[in-house]
């Protein structure tokens, strides 16, 4: 995939599409189990669509 289909989402859309709360984003982020958030701005972080993409079909097909 080239970068200009990259896409940047804020923790809102992060907790609609995993289910998780903020919370256990933050700790599973900490703990290694969650993709990381890139920092967009002074006081602003999201997270690659990519990563949190690839993140659930993990959890759908443990073996990939």
């Amino acid at each position: 995939m080239d970068d200009s289909n990259k896409r940047i989402l804020r923790l809102n859309e992060v907790k609609n599409k995993t289910g998780l709360s903020r919370s256990t984003i933050y700790q599973h982020m900490k703990s290694g189990l969650f993709p990381q958030s890139i920092k967009i701005g002074p006081r602003c972080i999201g997270w690659l669509e990519d990563d949190i993409h690839h993140w659930i079909n993990s959890k759908i097909n443990p073996a990939c």
